[in-house]
């Protein structure tokens, strides 16, 4: 029978972006067909979103490709302002990366394994890619404690993840992390559903053993107004979406909310989403953008749909926009800032 030792000895290598310039390739997509010219289209669209001069650039992230490898693209988009805000699951902030953070390791697997025999172990496996469960309990605890420290009120997802940030200032032990550099740079970072993640056990840890019935919660409706006010700061605005889920439709509600809320503010005026999710079940995550429209959410001038796995795309994606340079002429939003220094909910 195999070990866990002999299971857990290959680790995941993140891509960087910076280490290859995908100029070249992205530019010979543009003359070809199918797939590869759509990806073209989305690396010149989230370009544009980056020319412009005081446009919000939304980064919106379901799935596993954070455990997948392309942890490092997300922290080398936010370090360089080339995106302002982040909605995101649960799992891909916590159980991904502020999980590494801590020092541990996502694993190279198969899907070709008995796992009644990982469960005995303790390995949990997401397709071919392997967890410690040991190891994912210590972020529940850890995430519990952070609950235990903060004052017992509701708290946005976007104060409790920041807060993480602070934690990892102190103790992480890879300090290239996204929630820690999304900390350091005034990125908001949002999680709708959070409880659906590492942190939820560690909240219900944290709730439990609460006294006086005082405790942390997590208010998803502050969440949602909170990014809204980031749409109504904005100009202009454009949208980066790695699947879909409740983040896609989260970061697109926001204008529909604004205008319940009396503001007229234009739709997204960019959008690009990669998913391998089909069209035809009427889900929301296999939606088109032009589906969206429908509703009000995103124009269709600048919007493109890339059918495709994210971590085989989205590098080249984030490799063009980068080596393109125009993120070397915007400057951080700190979105962050401005949201911390709102007092009331009806404050712009």
């Amino acid at each position: 029978m195999v070990t866990k030792k002999e299971l857990l000895k290959d680790t995941i290598k993140h891509v960087d972006i910076k280490s290859f310039d995908a100029t070249p390739i992205i530019n010979s997509y543009k003359h070809m067909s199918f797939s590869s010219r759509d990806l073209a289209r989305a690396a010149e669209i989230y370009d544009m979103m980056l020319k412009e001069k005081d446009g919000a650039v939304i980064l919106t992230l379901a799935g596993s490709s954070s455990a997948g490898g392309c942890m490092q693209v997300y922290v080398d988009l936010v370090k360089n302002n080339m995106i302002d805000a982040i909605v995101a699951t649960g799992a891909s902030i916590v159980d991904m990366d502020f999980f590494e953070a801590l020092g541990f390791k996502h694993y190279q697997g198969t899907p070709f394994i008995d796992d009644n025999m990982l469960r005995d172990l303790y390995v949990d496996r997401i397709y071919d890619t392997y967890i410690d469960e040991e190891n994912l309990k210590t972020c529940d605890a850890i995430i519990g404690k952070i609950a235990d420290s903060l004052e017992p009120r509701p708290h946005s997802s976007r104060e409790f993840i920041r807060e993480m940030g602070r934690y990892l200032t102190k103790h992480s032990k890879k300090k290239d992390s996204l929630v820690q550099v999304a900390f350091e740079k005034g990125v908001p970072i949002f999680c709708p559903a959070f409880s659906d993640s590492s942190a939820g056990f560690g909240l219900v840890y944290h709730q439990w053993h609460a006294k006086n019935s005082k405790y942390v919660t997590i208010d998803s409706v502050k969440d949602f107004l909170e990014v809204t006010k980031i749409k109504m700061k904005s100009p202009t605005s454009g949208l980066l979406m790695i699947g879909g889920g409740v983040p896609k439709n989260f970061a697109q509600d926001t204008v529909v909310c604004a205008e319940v809320l009396g503001k007229d503010v234009p739709m997204h005026k960019y959008a690009v989403q990669i998913t391998v999710a089909d069209v035809r079940d009427g889900a929301c995550s296999s939606s088109t953008l032009k589906e969206a429209s429908s509703w009000g959410k995103v124009d269709t001038t600048y919007e493109q749909m890339v059918y495709s796995e994210a971590t085989m795309s989205l590098p080249l994606l984030a490799s063009y926009a980068y080596h393109k340079g125009t993120w070397k002429n915007r400057k951080a939003r700190n979105y962050a800032a401005y949201l911390d220094s709102l007092k009331n909910p009806s404050d712009l």
